[in-house]
């Protein structure tokens, strides 16, 4: 019998009735555990520890607001000062979690070697690297490379380092494969020393790491540690812990406000699931839809505005397009994602006959609306963007005002200490985003270097000469395939460097093709049979990981359709005037309600699978961009509802409308 079965089991699939919920729920358990596969050091070492990660994050906040210096100089300390952090605080193999071993101090003393190599030798490596190498250049660059890689393994798993093999195996392969896959190959000396410099380990993610995403997990520790990341899930019981189903809304909207900050879909997906997972179960939904309902509402805060994951600031890079103009883009596509999951966690608490949390046992809604100050830092964030300040500055003042909100109160005033233990959060939780960032620049590397990129371009440039429909499902079939088993910024990373380009010279817009690719990278997180945020909430629910996974793709279907949404209709990305966006944007919504019915066969009662399959093909034709199709669909539509609502069949149980409780 699966894990999954023996916890259904176990768990009556019926609210055992609000008399039986009488226990207040303890919100001090909600914490982010982006640190909680780190070593839990004491004594002397964890206290230079402690110092060497708060003056690492402070060494990036003065850096950027007040004295910027030479990109990869700057670039070069990241990598070294969180290096060093991750050889020390992530174990490199199962029996070496509680003691730093030999081997890592061996690590951490060749790190600062190779930082200080680059520091020392800087003016005369600009004119040499990846032209004229010395041999010092290329041992110091090969070593630089394989601590990256070991770096990733550890933050990350064997998937993003085992890409970056396969990548550089390429780069040294490539005179000997047939095809398009050829090219002249290189030498040792001029590869390691290219890849270990401004167009590899150090180019776009790992500036973007440094620059951008340190700042912004930064601003999440202070979040967390000032007790505002606890208002917002707090925030969410308040609005929907009473709703039928309650534990699996406010999943998803504590998903999204948090995710955003996040890196990492997995990381959300523990982080809000190991607290909203039980209590899904406790209300009665199966431990396999608690899991899928948690893993999709955290990749949806991947690509929730504004902060979007961080993946939001390297599509900015790649572009060019300002970032606030790609922030006012994702917000009706992400308006769309999580209207479909939250209808469908509606719709299976329906099916199931659940109710919600008693309102004696959740915070009182005034008395949390009256903290709603509290969003002050996240609308400070977002009213400093779309002014046009630099992301640099609208983070700051954003930490800052995170600090300012915190003094409104004595429970959550932030003094010297709780300043200091944010700054050592941040820094460690920046870890593990650092190092897939410069892992993804390995891959971006040898893909600039070898050509490979434009390759793939000429391949979806050939596919689109027969149908600019498959092009498009074949560049989704590669981002996915490339962002799967990868945490969701160098699953972008990657994707963008391979397919992007090629739906661009087809002639779409550069913002539709990023987001385009954007929006399959993060969903490979929920993407059998790789899907790492399912995996990581089965592990707290106790479901078979699998299982979890294909539940949690048909619960983010409208994630695989939303894309074509906006290659078809730009507007829903806010390309047009105020009526040209309002109406496919309505009608989509209603689309995806539609498609979050037909997924979960229940609209205004069960549906038979014919009438499933209408519903689906209705919905389907309200996101198309064609009047006469819209009018078919909300046609079809409406005779359902009809015909479920006054003619179905006798024996079939009565249902509720597909309404949100």
């Amino acid at each position: 019998m699966s894990p999954d079965k023996k916890n259904a089991q176990a768990e009556p699939l019926k609210q055992p009735g609000p008399e039986k919920i009488t226990d207040k729920i303890d919100f001090d358990q909600v914490d982010a555990v982006e640190t909680s596969g780190h070593r839990q050091l004491g004594g002397l070492l964890g206290r230079l520890v402690t110092v060497w990660a708060v003056f690492t994050a402070a060494f990036h906040i003065v850096v950027l607001v007040f004295y910027p210096q030479d990109p990869w100089l700057f670039r070069n300390y990241h990598l070294v000062f969180l290096g060093v952090l991750g050889f020390i605080l992530i174990p490199g193999w199962g029996k070496d979690r509680n003691r730093v071993h030999w081997l890592d101090w061996v690590f951490v003393a060749l790190l600062l070697y190779v930082g200080w190599y680059i520091y020392d030798n800087f003016e005369a490596l600009i004119w040499r690297a990846g032209v004229v190498p010395t041999v010092t250049d290329y041992y110091v660059a090969l070593i630089g490379v394989l601590l990256v890689l070991e770096l990733v393994r550890r933050a990350s798993g064997y998937a993003l380092p085992l890409l970056c093999l396969v990548f550089i195996a390429y780069a040294f392969l490539g005179p000997y494969l047939p095809g398009m896959l050829q090219h002249r190959g290189y030498s040792p000396e001029r590869f390691f020393t290219y890849i270990y410099g401004l167009d590899g380990v150090f180019s776009v993610p790992l500036a973007i790491s440094s620059k951008y995403i340190i700042l912004f997990i930064i601003f999440g520790a202070f979040l967390q540690v000032s007790g505002v990341g606890r208002y917002f899930v707090k925030w969410a019981f308040a609005v929907s812990g009473h709703a039928r189903g309650g534990p699996a809304k406010v999943a998803v909207i504590a998903s999204a406000l948090m995710g955003t900050m996040n890196g990492t879909s997995a990381g959300n997906a523990v982080a809000t699931g190991s607290f909203t997972i039980p209590l899904m179960r406790k209300v009665g939904y199966t431990p396999r839809f608690a899991a899928a309902t948690e893993a999709v509402a955290s990749t949806g805060g991947q690509i929730m505005p504004p902060v979007m994951g961080a993946g939001i600031f390297i599509m900015a890079e790649l572009t060019g397009i300002p970032l606030k103009n790609l922030i006012l883009a994702g917000i009706i596509p992400a308006v769309l994602y999580f209207i479909s999951v939250y209808y469908m966690v509606d719709l299976e608490a329906v099916k199931l006959k659940l109710a919600g949390f008693p309102k004696e046992v959740l915070p009182r809604f005034w008395t949390v609306m009256k903290q709603s100050y509290l969003f002050m830092p996240i609308l400070a964030l977002l009213g400093m963007l779309i002014l046009g300040y630099s992301v640099v500055m609208a983070g700051f003042i954003a930490i800052v005002s995170s600090l300012v909100v915190s003094w409104f109160r004595c429970s959550t005033a932030m003094g010297v200490t709780k300043i200091l233990q944010a700054l050592e959060t941040g820094a460690k939780n920046a870890i593990q985003l650092m190092a897939v960032c410069a892992g993804a620049g390995i891959i971006m590397g040898v893909i600039a270097l070898t050509g490979v990129g434009m390759k793939f371009a000429t391949v979806i440039l050939s596919i689109a000469g027969t149908s600019e429909f498959l092009a498009l499902v074949f560049a989704m079939g590669i981002a996915i395939i490339l962002g799967m088993g990868l945490p969701t910024t160098a699953a972008y990373a990657v994707a963008a460097s391979v397919v992007a380009p090629g739906l661009i010279q087809m002639g779409i817009q550069p913002l539709v093709a990023h987001f385009f690719v954007f929006y399959f990278a993060c969903v490979s997180a929920i993407t059998p049979p790789v899907a790492l945020a399912s995996y990581a909430a089965s592990g707290i629910s106790g479901s078979d990981p699998m299982k979890t996974a294909v539940t949690s793709f048909r619960l983010g279907i409208a994630a695989y359709i939303v894309p074509f949404m906006f290659f078809y209709t730009p507007e829903i990305l806010l390309q047009g005037e105020v009526l040209d966006v309002i109406v496919p944007a309505l009608t989509a919504a209603i689309g995806v309600v539609g498609l979050a019915c037909a997924v979960q066969r229940f609209y205004f009662g069960q549906l038979t699978p014919p009438v499933t399959v209408l519903l689906f093909a209705g919905s389907l034709s309200l996101v198309l961009p064609d009047l006469w199709m819209d009018i078919a669909g909300l046609g079809v539509m409406g005779l359902l509802l009809v015909y479920q609502k006054f003619y179905r069949h006798r024996g079939q149980a009565p249902g509720a409308p597909a309404a949100a409780g």
